[in-house]
């Protein structure tokens, strides 16, 4: 698939060498009416697509920001989540801690 840009100019090349023989004459009057028909034809369906394609460009970049919005809210209560379990780990390790050292106190001393 052809970038669009690429697309465009290969379109213009071809409007221009068109416009260039019917404008120097090398035709009768239809061929010339012809061309200019075909030329016009051409440029308002390049005009179409790139219309179309800015259109879902745009489309594609709301989806995105969607993604982007749902992946961060995502990520936030992971984060929460996270933080919550660490937060009752240190206290269980506090705790088991200090449990410890009432054993090795009470073990220990005379």
């Amino acid at each position: 698939m052809q970038a669009p840009g690429r697309w465009w100019a290969v379109l213009a090349v071809a409007t221009v060498g068109l416009a260039g023989v019917a404008w120097s004459g090398c035709g009768d009057d239809s061929s010339t009416s012809e061309a200019q028909e075909s030329i016009e034809k051409g440029v308002e369906e390049a005009k179409q697509g790139v219309q179309k394609g800015t259109k879902e460009a745009e489309q594609g970049l709301k989806e995105a920001q969607k993604g982007v919005k749902e992946g961060g809210e995502e990520v936030r209560k992971g984060v929460e989540k996270a933080t919550e379990e660490a937060e009752e780990g240190i206290q269980k390790g506090k705790a088991e801690a200090e449990k410890a050292l009432e054993e090795a106190e009470d073990r220990y001393s005379p």
